[in-house]
């Protein structure tokens, strides 16, 4: 996601609208749910990071395969991590945080999601399916109207791409926000009220087309079932359980007060640009901020289904391949899958960001890159774990 890439991006048009199709792939209710009381996730304990190191060799061709990959795609700089249980852990960072000033990457700082915010918003919407509060076969007009076919549209097409609906992602998002005011601080109805009313993409569940709109259309499930902000909702049922005290909803950039890299794109002609900061045009479907060991945290809790019911978890991994979207070999609800590895990536306004977790090994991979829009399409975080976890399984044969 800068907001995410997809098929129905040429519908944008021309100029500011090509731009946000390629930066940006990030109402009343009636809902009976609106005042359920919030039940927290019964206690779970923070997953540990392996202990000691990975062996000296494999931290080399580890290293060794971020820097060719970074300098094959021209990536500025980059946080990994990679930990296997029974051998140990490795973290590095890599190259400039900021090229003007002249600041290195460090390993403390805080990196943008994007899309991988989706994976929370889908669990939390999971979470809430194992409450009884909702159902996945309830239809989505039951909480935000003027969603075009909303009163067949269900949240389990929601979270598996497979709705049909408009994204939010049009010309006139694009004249408002790259015209009008691109300061504006959207909130999460903002963004809904972009795509209401307008003509369906195809029949819900027709065809598996990744879809930032259908995730914030998810965010305002999670408040009118909850009774609370989205934010509020994240942190008590998913972050403050896991303690990942260092992971942000952030709206506001101007809030964003840790440590974090700039995100650069490539121009037409030149050295990289730097990106827009305005976090609000995600919402729920690419608004949170981490850190490698947070990251860690989440790849893990995420492909275990540790925060849910296991037939939950079950029916969540049993995904397809996408008609149109980022590269999953199959997609569940927030969830993809690539080569046995299980987890989510973003793309958007100057970063990428890729974590997965393989369950039959239980070794994790995180890579947050500061470089989107690269020139041949590819996903920067993504090739780097992509290679990272054939390093891995090569070495252990």
């Amino acid at each position: 996601m800068p907001l995410e890439r997809t098929r129905r991006s040429a519908a944008l048009g021309a100029g500011a609208l090509i731009a946000l199709s390629t930066v940006l792939l990030a109402g009343c209710t009636g809902s009976p749910a609106a005042e359920t009381p919030t039940v927290l996730p019964a206690a779970i304990e923070r997953p540990a990071a392996p202990a000691g190191d990975l062996p000296d060799e494999l931290q080399l061709s580890l290293q060794q395969t971020v820097e060719e990959t970074m300098a094959e795609y021209g990536v500025p700089g980059a946080a990994v991590g990679v930990w296997i249980p029974g051998e140990g852990t490795w973290t590095s960072v890599f190259g400039a945080a900021d090229i003007a000033n002249s600041i290195a990457v460090d390993p403390a700082m805080q990196w943008p999601l994007r899309s991988i915010t989706k994976s929370y918003t889908v669990t939390l919407v999971l979470q809430l399916v194992d409450e009884g509060v909702i159902s996945l076969d309830d239809t989505i007009d039951a909480y935000v109207e003027g969603v075009t076919d909303g009163d067949r549209i269900t949240l389990r097409e929601l979270a598996g791409m497979t709705s049909g609906n408009a994204d939010y992602t049009n010309a006139e998002f694009a004249q408002t926000f790259f015209v009008d005011d691109p300061d504006r601080i959207f909130t999460l109805d903002d963004l809904n009220a972009f795509m209401l009313g307008k003509p369906a993409d195809f029949a819900p569940g027709a065809e598996k087309v990744y879809n930032n709109a259908n995730i914030n259309l998810l965010g305002k499930v999670v408040e009118e079932a909850t009774g609370q902000p989205f934010d509020e909702a994240l942190r008590e049922r998913i972050l403050l359980p896991l303690g990942q005290n260092e992971t942000r909803y952030i709206i506001d950039v101007s809030t964003w007060d840790a440590a974090h890299p700039v995100g650069y794109a490539p121009a037409a002609e030149g050295p990289l640009t730097p990106q827009p900061t305005n976090l609000s045009v995600y919402g729920p479907a690419g608004s949170m901020v981490s850190t490698l060991d947070d990251g860690r945290v989440w790849a893990e809790t995420l492909a275990t289904g540790a925060l849910l019911q296991d037939a939950t978890q079950r029916e969540r991994l049993d995904g397809a391949p996408l008609d149109a979207g980022p590269p999953y070999d199959l997609y569940g609800m927030g969830i993809g899958e690539t080569g046995g590895w299980w987890g989510h990536n973003g793309e958007g306004f100057g970063f990428t960001a890729a974590l997965f977790h393989q369950p039959d090994t239980g070794a994790s991979i995180v890579v947050f890159t500061n470089l989107s829009d690269e020139g041949t399409g590819a996903h920067a975080a993504d090739q780097v774990f992509r290679r990272l976890s054939a390093v891995i399984e090569n070495g252990a044969q």
